[in-house]
C-alpha cells in the first residue's frame, strides 16, 4: 500500500528555497553596487557561493547517501544557513562579505540536493509527479521577484539583508514541517556502486553539458538587472520580467507529465540548449526592445524549467535509491562549477567586451552543450 504523499509539506519547503532564489538572483548585484562595488568585484563575490557548489553538495551528498540522514542535514543545513548570513551585519567589507558568502553557500549547498533526494523517495514509483510539486518553488520565486522589486523602490537597500533573512527562517521552518524517509540497508548499500555507474553511456557528458548551460546563464544571473536598469527599465518592471520567466516555467512543469509521455529526455535537453543559445542572443542586441524581451523571458520555460526537470528525471533514471544523494549532490556541483565560471567571466567581459557580447558568448556556450549531446547522448535516453 501507497503512502500517502505529503505534498502540501514538500510543496511549502520548495516555495521558501526558491523564494530566497529569487530575493538574491535578481537583487544581489543591485545591493553590492550599492555599496560600491565594481562590475568585477561584483562578479567575483556572486562566483564564490557558485564554487561552494563544488565542494559541498558532494561532501553532504556522500554524508546523506551513507548515513541515511537526509532530512536532518537538510534541517541543519538550513538553520547554519541563517546563522551564517547573519553575520553580513558585522561588516560590508570585501573581504568579509567574501567569508559571509563562502560560509553560507557552504551550507546552503547542502539543502536543496538532500531534499531533491528525498522528494524522489516520497515519490517512489510517482517520479512524473515531482515538476507538480517543484512548481511551488516557481510560485515562491514569483512572489518573493514581485513583491522585493515593488518593496525596493521605497525601501532603503540597506534593508536588504533582513528580508533576505526573514526568508531563510520561512526554510528552516518548513523543513521541520516535512516527513522523513528512511533509507533501507539495501538502499544503503547501493551507494557503493555510484562511480560505476558514472561511466554509464551519456552519463558523464550530461553533467558536462550541465555545467555549460550553468555557464550561458553566469551573465543573467549575475547582471541583468543592472543591464536592464541601464536600459531604462524601473526596478518594479524588473521584477515583473523576472516573474514573468518563472510564470512560463510554472506552465512548463504543469504540462510535463503529458510531454514526458511524448517526448524523450535527450529530446528535452537538446531543445532547451537550443533555446538557451537563443535566448542570450536575444537578450545581447535586443533587449532595449520591450516585445523581444518579453520573449527572452519566456524562453526561461526552456532554459530553466524544461532543462532542470528533465536533469532530474535524468538523474532519478540513471542512479539507483542509495546513490541519489550524490547524483543530485554532483548535478549541483556542475551547476557550480558553471554558474560560477560564468559569474567570473561575465564580471570580466562586462568591464572589457561590454553586455551584448557578453551574453554572445553565452550563446556559444549554450551551443556547445547542444552540440556535444547531439553528438554522444543516446538516442535512448
Amino acid at each position: 500500500m501507497r503512502a500517502a504523499l505529503p505534498y502540501w509539506r514538500l510543496s511549502g519547503f520548495y516555495f521558501f528555497y526558491f523564494a530566497l532564489l529569487g530575493a538574491t538572483a535578481p537583487y544581489w548585484a543591485l545591493y553590492l553596487a550599492e555599496l560600491g562595488f565594481s562590475a568585477a568585484r561584483i562578479g567575483e563575490l556572486l562566483a564564490i557561493p557558485m564554487l561552494m557548489r563544488c565542494l559541498a553538495p558532494n561532501l553532504w551528498g556522500w554524508l546523506a547517501d551513507r548515513s541515511g540522514q537526509r532530512l536532518l542535514i537538510v534541517r541543519l543545513g538550513a538553520l547554519a544557513t541563517l546563522l551564517s548570513l547573519a553575520l553580513i551585519f558585522v561588516s560590508q567589507q570585501f573581504f568579509w562579505l567574501a567569508l559571509v558568502m563562502a560560509l553560507h553557500a557552504f551550507f546552503w549547498h547542502a539543502v536543496l540536493p538532500q531534499f531533491e533526494a528525498l522528494t524522489l523517495a516520497h515519490l517512489q514509483e510517482r517520479p512524473e509527479l515531482y515538476s507538480r510539486l517543484r512548481l511551488w518553488g516557481s510560485v515562491g520565486f514569483i512572489v518573493s521577484v514581485v513583491g522585493l522589486g515593488y518593496l525596493l523602490q521605497w525601501l532603503p537597500l540597506r534593508h536588504y539583508p533582513w528580508l533576505l533573512l526573514l526568508i531563510m527562517a520561512g526554510i528552516l521552518l518548513a523543513s521541520l514541517w516535512v516527513p522523513d524517509v528512511r533509507q533501507t540497508v539495501a538502499a544503503a548499500r547501493a551507494a557503493s556502486g555510484f562511480l560505476q555507474q558514472l561511466r554509464a553511456p551519456g552519463v558523464l557528458l550530461f553533467y558536462l553539458a550541465v555545467a555549460l548551460m550553468q555557464l550561458s546563464h553566469g551573465p543573467y544571473y549575475t547582471f541583468i538587472s543592472l543591464y536592464l536598469e541601464g536600459l531604462g527599465y524601473s526596478r518594479g518592471l524588473i521584477g515583473q520580467l523576472w516573474a514573468l520567466g518563472v510564470v512560463a516555467e510554472i506552465l512548463l512543469f504543469l504540462a510535463m507529465l503529458p510531454i514526458l509521455a511524448r517526448v524523450t529526455l535527450r529530446q528535452l535537453l537538446l531543445l532547451s540548449l537550443l533555446l538557451a543559445a537563443l535566448r542570450w542572443q536575444v537578450l545581447a542586441w535586443w533587449a532595449d526592445q520591450l516585445a523581444l524581451l518579453l520573449f527572452s523571458q519566456l524562453l526561461h520555460a526552456a532554459t530553466f524549467g524544461c532543462f532542470h526537470a528533465a536533469a532530474i528525471h535524468f538523474i532519478q533514471r540513471h542512479f539507483a535509491a542509495g546513490q541519489q544523494g550524490q547524483g543530485q549532490a554532483l548535478y549541483a556541483t556542475l551547476s557550480g562549477i558553471g554558474g560560477a565560471l560564468g559569474a567570473l567571466y561575465a564580471g570580466y567581459a562586462w568591464t572589457v567586451l561590454g553586455a551584448s557580447w557578453t551574453f554572445a558568448l553565452a550563446s556559444l556556450a549554450a551551443l556547445l552543450a547542444f552540440l556535444l549531446l547531439a553528438w554522444r547522448l543516446p538516442v535512448d535516453r
